[in-house]
This record gives C-alpha cells, structure tokens and sequence, in this order.
C-alpha cells in the first residue's frame, strides 16, 4: 500500500535569519494527550527529511542523521521548539512538525526559514553610510561655493567703492630739497 502525503506551504509563516545567528522555529501542539512529535525539513522543494522527535515533553529528543549538532529540540504543553544555533544558507527551508495521533502522522504547522548572508546586510548598511555621506559633502562642497561667490561679490563691491580718484598734481619743477614720494630719481655721472 502507498500512502501519499501533500504539504501545502502556501500558508506558512517565513523567519527570516541571520547566517551565524541564532533561530528558534515554533509549532502549536496540536495532541492533547502525551505522544511523538517530530520536526521535519523540506529542502529544495523535493525531499523531506526528518530533523528530530521527542516522546514526551521531559523525555530527551532524538536527532535525525545530519541533524546531531546544532539543533535543540523540545516541548512543552502548548508548543513545539526546534533551535538551529549558528544558522547557514544550508539550513533555509521549509520546516514543519508532525504528530503520531491515532496511527497517523498528523502535519501540523509550516515555517519558511530564510537565512541570509550577514555580509548582505553589512553592504546595504555601507551603501546608505556612504550615500549619506556623499550628499552630505555636496552639500557642504554647494555652500562653500556660494559664500565664496559672495564674499568675491562683496570685496568687488568695497574695492569699486574705496578707490578715489587721485588729485591732479601741480607739475612744477623740483628743487633740490623737495622730492616727490612716488617718482624714483636717479643721477648719472
């Protein structure tokens, strides 16, 4: 007998995380009585793989074959936690639990995680610092540029004001005792 199981996903809540950090996805405990509760991954859209599943909620949780390192897994009456430390690109997916209530494996809630490079957010961070930077230095470059457009103004002005006309000198001839301030006289022998 094949049995055949469809997941919709089209309802799923996303997470979004950091690549290196830290993530706990949830699930509501569907069950009202004590039984298995597994956490399963949909990678690629293809394959799902089981992750872990604990019995009850004081028993210790059992890890699936690639799942022994860096995930937790654990219950109490109302939910259902899976933590994955260090979070990668790798580990984005889609993630759900399961329940084995009456012979079956009930699918309960679907997660979309979504790892993202941390350099990604460090780059958009540097784009908007050095954008604001830059408009910030044309601003700066824009003033400069006017106050000394009217500092030129003003001394054009002041010097168009301060130059009088000189008074016409008598041109009478020079004794000898008498020297005129602005003419260079020179003897020859």
């Amino acid at each position: 007998i094949l049995n055949f199981c469809w997941i919709s996903v089209s309802e799923s809540r996303t997470v979004d995380a950091q690549s290196g950090g830290d993530v706990t996805l949830l699930c509501s405990n569907i069950s009202q009585e004590t039984t298995q509760t597994d956490w399963f991954r949909l990678s690629n859209g293809t394959k799902a793989t089981c992750v872990s599943s604990i019995y009850r909620p004081d028993g210790p949780p059992s890890f699936c074959k690639g799942f022994e390192h860096g995930f937790e897994m654990s219950t109490n009456v109302t939910m259902i936690f899976l933590k994955i430390k260090r979070v990668n690109l790798s580990d984005s997916g889609f993630y759900f639990c399961g329940f084995y209530k009456d012979q079956h494996t009930v699918i309960g809630e679907t997660t979309y995680l979504n790892v993202q490079e941390l350099c990604n957010g460090t780059a958009d961070l540097m784009s908007v610092i050095l954008g604001g930077l830059t408009v910030l230095l044309t601003i700066v470059v824009i003033v400069l540029i006017i106050r000394i457009c009217r500092l030129q103004k003003e001394d054009l002005n002041y010097a168009a004001l301060s130059f009088k006309a000189r008074p016409k000198r008598n041109r009478r001839p020079v004794t000898g005792r008498e020297v005129e301030p602005n003419v260079v006289y020179a003897a020859t022998r």
